[in-house]
């Protein structure tokens, strides 16, 4: 059977920066962001999902993170997304 894993990005609507995160579950993560369980981005509430990829393997979603959190990956990201981040 697959699994599911998720890298997924929030913005945070106070500051407006970029969180870049994975897990197996994006509903309850997305949750504990909204909780403020999730010490990177307590402080930074609230937040709103404004991107996921879906991976059937872990490895995969974990070199698919790094990447966006790479220079070259922020700049992918920027250019993916400058709708959503121009608003």
């Amino acid at each position: 059977m697959d699994e599911k894993h998720y890298v997924y990005v929030v913005r945070s609507k106070k500051d407006n920066r970029l969180y870049i995160g994975k897990t197996d579950n994006l509903k309850r993560r997305l949750q504990q962001h909204a909780r403020g369980e999730v010490i990177a981005t307590r402080h930074r509430r609230p937040i709103k999902l404004i991107h996921y990829e879906y991976f059937i393997n872990k490895e995969d979603a974990s070199a698919r993170e790094k990447y966006l959190k790479s220079g070259y990956g922020h700049r992918q990201l920027n250019e993916i997304l400058k709708q959503t981040l121009g608003e």
